[in-house]
């Protein structure tokens, strides 16, 4: 396939008909924008059977940052759908080969931690309490988004007594000292 019928497959799958896809394919930004609003519309989808594909077809674009970018957004748009860790683990394993074949080392990494993120988050959000190890193997984003939304003052004691940087830490013993943890 080439580029031009990739971004053309992808936008009439998720129904998209104002994107020129001859801007889309000579403009990376443009092309970009176009793979965020193909990856809303699919993310928003109740079916998963087309994501592995999708996948595929983006990470096949030249320009890496962007179909990274793209890839990224649709983790995280899953991992905010699915009822749990283990829905999650099954979704994202499918994805691995399609990241796998990704020729940036460093994307390719920062797709899987990203993953390893979200899969983190997630069994704390099933009620586990991490120890201060299991912390330590999350990324600083993550580590900040738990002392930034997390309600439970277990969870909040460990990123404050353990989390990397300094800010977070204060963010999660300021929530843990606050009588309502914010959860916006």
């Amino acid at each position: 396939m080439t580029l031009h019928s990739d971004v053309a497959q992808l936008l009439a799958e998720a129904g998209i008909v104002d994107v020129d896809v001859d801007e889309a394919v000579a403009d990376d930004h443009a092309r970009t924008s176009a793979y965020l609003r193909v990856v809303s519309v699919i993310a928003d989808s109740p079916s998963r059977d087309r994501d592995r594909a999708l996948v595929a077809t983006i990470l096949r674009d030249p320009d890496a940052s962007g179909a990274k970018t793209a890839v990224v957004a649709l983790v995280d748009r899953i991992a905010w759908k699915v009822s749990g860790p283990a829905e999650f683990r099954q979704w994202s394993d499918e994805l691995l080969p399609e990241i796998d074949r990704l020729p940036v080392d460093g994307f390719r990494d920062f797709i899987r931690r990203r993953i390893q993120d979200w899969q983190f988050y997630l069994s704390v959000k099933d009620g586990h309490v991490p120890t201060p190890d299991e912390l330590a193997e999350v990324t600083d984003w993550m580590q900040r988004y738990l002392a930034e939304g997390s309600t439970s003052p277990a969870v909040l004691a460990v990123v404050a007594e353990s989390a990397r940087t300094k800010k977070t830490r204060n963010i999660a013993k300021n929530r843990a000292n606050s009588r309502e943890p914010r959860t916006d």
